[in-house]
């Protein structure tokens, strides 16, 4: 064979040999992606199309209860840790689920994370998900469970401290019935009686105030409030009291710019703080109030030269029917839902409260309300309605807390 053909035949073997290997390699990347692709989990037709729009969260889990699939809510609710199921009480379910093939269902308490005292209560339904995979679906059912606790806890509560002002108006009924002659008697047990009445009628009327207030739509009837003649008008539905005790009630600063509101809710708020403070005053001594304006907050402190609050103490004084002491409450009048209303009322209000306290110097409750917005062409006070339309046109306020509080705030 001449030199030519054997260059020629040489190149077409090479070629050859070029193609096969190409073909080759080609084959064996796409036996390695099918290999791949085989592994990851193939759910039932239209599962996932169903899953994604149920609204809650779910986890798929193998025959080995490894996560193969979960939403980001599983993830949120702590539900889910990489591919692996956190909670033992879900391992549970799933293996009741796979040995017996019945859906399980129940209710679970669950801690949030692995740190802290959180927990997230759900709703848990588990099935059979084709013939290897098991479906988790959870419910997210912590505020309603939380409400139901709070509504039955406050029912209960109303209940009992009901049944201390009317059984003892009702002895003190059979009281002056039985001593009808006595005259100086009479008049004793009817001073009580008027009292307790008195005592009932607080308590009642505080029991509207707070259930009026939980069904406020602070945002849709909201206006603009003038904090300044909020507190003018709570001081003085306090003067009667003050007096009564020689207290002095001193008013101090003044708030340049309104909150968006419901004047009502927060002039109960205030006048609460401003009596609570007066009842746990000595005879003689001072209610500061202080208001002032800073970093697009309204602060209006409330201070008081009373016996103060112990740290485990202020960790309660904004429950329901909490008082810190039971037996002087009963003295003073209180009824234990001052402070619940002023912390329910500064909460639909976009704002807080908090106390500063100490043994033997008094305390101090303060209230920050944010300021409403001002249009930048008038200087118009704006309110949450006002966003979409004139969103364009407003001068954002200043965001941040208000620095440490100046000395604190009063229960």
């Amino acid at each position: 064979m001449d030199p030519l053909s054997l260059t020629l035949v040489a190149g077409l073997v090479g070629l050859a040999l070029g193609v096969s290997g190409m073909a080759a390699f080609r084959a064996s990347e796409a036996q390695r992606l099918r290999l791949l692709y085989e592994d990851e989990p193939s759910l039932p037709d239209g599962a996932a199309e169903v899953l994604s729009i149920i609204g809650r969260a779910y986890v798929i889990v193998d025959a080995i209860d490894g996560v193969v699939r979960a939403s980001p809510a599983a993830y949120a609710f702590g539900l889910v840790r990489g591919h692996t199921i956190v909670h033992s009480e879900l391992l549970d379910l799933t293996a009741r689920v796979r040995r017996d093939g019945v859906i399980e269902q129940e209710q679970l308490e669950l801690p949030r994370g692995p740190l802290g005292q959180g927990t997230i209560v759900v709703q848990v339904r588990v099935a059979a998900l084709g013939a290897e995979y098991i479906l988790i679906l959870a419910d997210d059912r912590t505020e309603i469970t939380r409400s139901e606790e709070i509504r039955t806890d406050f029912v209960a509560n109303v209940s009992h401290e009901l049944k201390t002002p009317v059984g003892a108006i009702s002895l003190l009924a059979e009281a002056i019935d039985d001593a009808a002659e006595d005259e100086v008697a009479v008049r004793r047990f009817a001073q009580r009686m008027h009292k307790e009445s008195g005592r009932l009628s607080a308590l009642v009327q505080d029991i509207i105030e707070l259930s009026r207030l939980q069904g406020a739509d602070v945002v849709r009837r909201g206006k603009a409030v003038d904090v300044d003649s909020v507190v003018a008008e709570a001081v003085d539905r306090n003067k009667l009291p003050a007096e009564s005790k020689q207290i002095e009630i001193v008013v101090g600063g003044s708030a340049p710019r309104p909150v968006y509101g419901d004047r009502d809710l927060l002039m109960t708020a205030l006048r609460n703080l401003i009596d609570n403070a007066i009842r746990y005053s000595p005879e003689g001594t001072r209610v500061g109030v202080g208001v002032r304006s800073r970093d697009g907050l309204v602060q209006v402190s409330v201070t008081d030269q009373g016996a103060g609050i112990t740290p485990e103490e202020q960790e309660r004084i904004f429950e329901r029917f909490y008082r810190i002491d039971a037996a002087r409450s009963r003295q003073t009048g209180g009824t234990g839902l001052g402070l619940s209303i002023v912390k329910h009322v500064v909460a639909n209000h976009g704002g807080e409260v908090t106390v500063w306290s100490q043994a033997g110097q008094g305390s101090t409750f303060t209230v920050r309300l944010p300021e409403m917005e001002l249009t930048e062409d008038d200087g118009d006070s704006v309110g949450p309605e006002d966003t979409a339309a004139q969103g364009a046109d407003r001068r954002p306020v200043k965001k941040g807390s208000s620095a440490a509080h100046e000395q604190g705030v009063k229960a």
